[in-house]
C-alpha cells in the first residue's frame, strides 16, 4: 500500500490522517497548497492551472496545466498520485466550497480510482466516501448511531447487501432516481456493504476531531 495525500482547493475540515509512512506521496493542487502548506508543509509535487494562486518559490516539483483542459485538478492530481504507483488516495478539501460541481466531480473521481485498481478517500465534515465497484466494504462504527449513506453512482446497483445496520437490505437494486440509502445508522461494531454489480458511493459519520 502506497497512500497519496491530495490537497484541494475545497473546505478543509481537518486533517485526520497525517504523512508520515514511507512511500507517502503528498500532491497539492491548485489552491489546496494554502492549506497544505499551514496543515503539512511543501508537498512532493504542486499541480494546477493557477487560476486560485502563483505556485510559492522554492517547491521541488511544480506541474501547471492549461486552463482550457477536460481533467480538473484534483483528476490531474489522482493522475500523477496513480503514475507514483499509489494505491491509496486520502483526500482533504474535495468537497464544500461554492462549488457543489467540483463535490459532485470529486465523488465520480472515486469511481475513477476504483476502476484503476486503487481506493479513495474523500473526506467531508465528519464524514468519509468511497466508492465500491463489484465488490464489499466493511465499515467500522466509531461514533454511536454513526450515520451511514449508501448511493448508485451510475444507471444501477444490483445485489446491494447492508448488514450490521438499523435498515438492512439483502440482494436489493438500487437506482440513481430512488436514494434509498440515505441515512441508515451502523449498530453493530462494523456494516458490511456488498454489491454483486454496479457502483456505489459510501459515506459514513467520523467522530468530531478534537
Amino acid at each position: 500500500m502506497k497512500r497519496c495525500f491530495i490537497f484541494a482547493a475545497g473546505t478543509f475540515y481537518g486533517l485526520r490522517e497525517r504523512p508520515g509512512d514511507p512511500g507517502d506521496f503528498v500532491i497539492a493542487a491548485d489552491g489546496g497548497c494554502r492549506v497544505c502548506l499551514e496543515e503539512y508543509g511543501r508537498p512532493d509535487l504542486l499541480i494546477g492551472d493557477f487560476d486560485s494562486l502563483e505556485p510559492p518559490e522554492g517547491l521541488a516539483r511544480v506541474r501547471r496545466l492549461p486552463v482550457e483542459k477536460d481533467d480538473t485538478d484534483s483528476l490531474a492530481a489522482i493522475r500523477a498520485g496513480l503514475e507514483e504507483g499509489c494505491t491509496d488516495f486520502l483526500i482533504y478539501g474535495g468537497t464544500g466550497g461554492k462549488r457543489l460541481d467540483h463535490t459532485l466531480a470529486n465523488l465520480q473521481t472515486l469511481l475513477f480510482l476504483r476502476r484503476r485498481g486503487a481506493m479513495g478517500f474523500l473526506y467531508d465534515n465528519d464524514f468519509l466516501w468511497t466508492v465500491i465497484e463489484n465488490g464489499d466494504i466493511r465499515v467500522a462504527k466509531t461514533v454511536e448511531w454513526g450515520l451511514l449513506s449508501v448511493f448508485c453512482l451510475g444507471d444501477r446497483a444490483e445485489g446491494v447487501f447492508e448488514s450490521g445496520v438499523q435498515y438492512p437490505l439483502e440482494d436489493a437494486v438500487l437506482t440513481p432516481d430512488f436514494p434509498l440509502g440515505v441515512s441508515n445508522h451502523i449498530l453493530e461494531r462494523s456494516a458490511r456493504i456488498a454489491v454483486r454489480k454496479g457502483a456505489l458511493a459510501v459515506g459514513w459519520e467520523l467522530p468530531p476531531l478534537d
